[in-house]
C-alpha cells in the first residue's frame, strides 16, 4: 500500500471520487447576480425591499425598478434561488415599468429630463447596465456607513464647547429648513447626535443639477462618515429632531447703532481674588474674574467682601480695557463662552455657615485674557477656542 497513489489509495478504501464541478456562468447571469446582491444589501441595510417614489435617494429608486426587471427574467427564480432568503422575487411590485415611456421612467429614477441621458438596448436588462454607469457613477451611494474618528481629539473640545453654548444661550437649535444651507464649519442635530461638518470635496455634477459634494461629517460620539451633502440635507429634513446649530451672532459689539443694552463708553475689569481659601491661594496667580462695567470699576467692587459674587474676600483690579459704543450683554456673553470650560467649581460659605458658589470666576492666565480683548477688537475671537490643556486660546478646527 506504501506504493499506492492517493487516488488507488481511496478506491482500495471503497471512496468514490467525484470530480467538483465548477460552474460555469454567462456573463448575462454573472450580471443579474451581481445586480440583485447589491439589492439584497439595501434590504439588509434597511429591513425592506427597495420603493419606488420620490421620497427615495435616486439609488433606492434605481434598485426598485431594477427589481422589477430581475422579477421579469425567466431565468431569475432559479438563478437566484439561494440568494433571495428575503423571498424578494415574489414579493408585488407597487408600480408596472413596462407601462412606462422613457421620460415617465427618468422620471422614477429622479433624473432631470432635460439632462442628457444614454441609450441602451431595451432587449436587455438596461436596468443592470446603469448600476455603474450614466447615473450612479456621477451620485455615489449615499449611504455612508461610519467608522471611528481616529482624529477625534481634534474635535472633542468644539463639541463640548458647542454644548456649553446651546446650554447658556450662546447657540440656538433652529429646525432644520429656515436654513438649509451645508457648509463646513456647521453644526447640525442629527438623530440625537451633533454633527459637524469638517471638510467638503470638489462639486460632483448630478443628472438634477443640484449641487453635491462629498463629505467629512464628525459626530459627537467619535464616529465619522463620508457622506454626501445631499444625503445630510435630506436626513435633516426627515429628521423630526433635526436641527441646525446657530453660529453665534456676537452684534455689534462696537458700532454706530444704539441698542438697548449699549452703553458710552465702559470698562472690561480683570480681578484677582485675596480670598485666603486653600484652593483661591494655590492658584491664585490663575484665577481671575472679568466683567464690564458702564461705571467705576473701584464702585463696582466696593463691598466685595460682602458680596458672594467676590468670594466674600476683598480683589484687586489686575488689568482694565477702557472700550466706546459697546454692547455689555454682548460681551459678558463672549468671554462667558470662550471660558465656560475652565470656569472653577468653588463653594465657599459665608457668615451665617450657609454654601455659595461664586459664579464667572475663571482658571485663566491674564495674558490669555488679554488675547481675547484684542480679538474681540478685530473681530477675530470666534476663530479660536480655549484649551485647557495648553491654557491658550487655540485656531478652530476645519
Amino acid at each position: 500500500m506504501a506504493d499506492m497513489d492517493d487516488d488507488e489509495l481511496l478506491a482500495a478504501l471503497g471512496v468514490e471520487v467525484t470530480p467538483i464541478k465548477i460552474e460555469q456562468r454567462t456573463p448575462r447571469e454573472e450580471r443579474i447576480i451581481a445586480g440583485f446582491e447589491d439589492i439584497l444589501r439595501f434590504h439588509q441595510t434597511h429591513g425592506r425591499a427597495p420603493r419606488h417614489g420620490e421620497d427615495g435617494d435616486i439609488f433606492e429608486r434605481l434598485y426598485a425598478v431594477r427589481l422589477d426587471q430581475i422579477r421579469k427574467l425567466p431565468e431569475a427564480q432559479t438563478l437566484l434561488a439561494e440568494l433571495d432568503t428575503p423571498g424578494l422575487l415574489t414579493a408585488a411590485s407597487s408600480i408596472n415599468v413596462d407601462e412606462l415611456d422613457e421620460d415617465a421612467l427618468l422620471a422614477e429614477l429622479g433624473i432631470d429630463l432635460d439632462a442628457p441621458a444614454e441609450t441602451a438596448d431595451p432587449d436587455d436588462i438596461t436596468v443592470l447596465r446603469h448600476v455603474r454607469s450614466s447615473a450612479a457613477k456621477r451620485i455615489v451611494e449615499e449611504i455612508a456607513d461610519r467608522t471611528r474618528c481616529e482624529d477625534f481629539e481634534r474635535f472633542q473640545p468644539l463639541f463640548e464647547q458647542v454644548e456649553r453654548e446651546l446650554k447658556n444661550g450662546a447657540r440656538k437649535a433652529l429646525r432644520f429648513g429656515r436654513d438649509a444651507s451645508i457648509e463646513v464649519g456647521n453644526y447640525f442635530i442629527l438623530g440625537g447626535q451633533i454633527t459637524y461638518v469638517a471638510e467638503m470635496g470638489e462639486a460632483i455634477k448630478v443628472p438634477n443639477r443640484q449641487a453635491n459634494a462629498r463629505l467629512r461629517v464628525i459626530y459627537d460620539n467619535g464616529t465619522e462618515s463620508n457622506l454626501l451633502l445631499r444625503s445630510l440635507e435630506r436626513a435633516l429634513y426627515k429628521d423630526e429632531t433635526g436641527r441646525r446649530i446657530t453660529d453665534i451672532d456676537l452684534g455689534p459689539l462696537f458700532g454706530d447703532a444704539q441698542e438697548p443694552d449699549d452703553i458710552e463708553s465702559g470698562t472690561i475689569y480683570v480681578l484677582r481674588s485675596l480670598s485666603d481659601h486653600p484652593y483661591v491661594t494655590e492658584h491664585r496667580e490663575l484665577i481671575h474674574k472679568i466683567g464690564v462695567t458702564g461705571g467705576k470699576v473701584e464702585t463696582r467692587i466696593a463691598n466685595a467682601s460682602h458680596d458672594a459674587t467676590y468670594m466674600l474676600a476683598d480683589v484687586e483690579i489686575v488689568a482694565t480695557y477702557k472700550l466706546h459704543n459697546l454692547n455689555r450683554t454682548r460681551l459678558e456673553n463672549i468671554f462667558h463662552r470662550l471660558f465656560s470650560s475652565a470656569q472653577i467649581d468653588l463653594t465657599i460659605h459665608d457668615r451665617f455657615g450657609h454654601p455659595v458658589k461664586p459664579k464667572e470666576w475663571f482658571l485663566v492666565p491674564l495674558q490669555v485674557i488679554d488675547e481675547a480683548v484684542q480679538r474681540i477688537r478685530d473681530g477675530s475671537i470666534t476663530e479660536v477656542v480655549y484649551d485647557r490643556g495648553t491654557a491658550s486660546l487655540k485656531q478652530v478646527e476645519g
